[in-house]
């Protein structure tokens, strides 16, 4: 059975398809580091410094008990460390270990993620679909 034709869909689900591909290939290309789109943010976030969870929740725009299972997994796999808050002992602040470092500088190469989504597309071609899509990413939330 051939795949539908994209070309008489409505602009959103056209985007969706699209955000679920760039999402597919960006998962494959971080999993050589055993981190995904949503685990990589929250690695970069703490390149900057130690946050609590719900910092980082916050950060990265989804509920702390969703950031709750990103740090989950991304400690198992040895990349951050959990220590008591200073003054708040219902807290943990979360700090990247030096592994995570590694994993995340290596993983989060700008040209490759660039690649992953314009391959096949002339720079005016890349220029427009930017501009496109600051438009819609800024447009005030309803």
């Amino acid at each position: 059975m051939a795949a539908p034709d994209p070309a008489g869909w409505p602009v959103g689900r056209l985007l969706s398809a699209a955000a679920r591909r760039v999402e597919r290939d960006w998962n494959a290309h971080l999993a050589s580091w055993d981190l995904n789109h949503a685990s990589q943010p929250v690695l970069v976030i703490l390149l900057r410094g130690p946050r609590t969870q719900a910092e980082l929740a916050a950060a990265c725009e989804v509920t702390e008990q969703t950031m709750s299972r990103v740090l989950a997994r991304i400690e198992r796999r040895g990349y951050i460390t959990r220590a008591a808050h200073a003054t708040d002992r219902r807290k943990q602040v979360i700090a990247i270990t030096d592994a995570g470092r590694e994993a995340v500088l290596a993983a989060s190469d700008p040209a490759a993620a660039e690649e992953l989504v314009t391959e096949g597309l002339t720079p005016e071609q890349v220029e427009q679909l930017r501009g496109l899509l600051l438009l819609v990413a800024r447009r005030a939330p309803r």
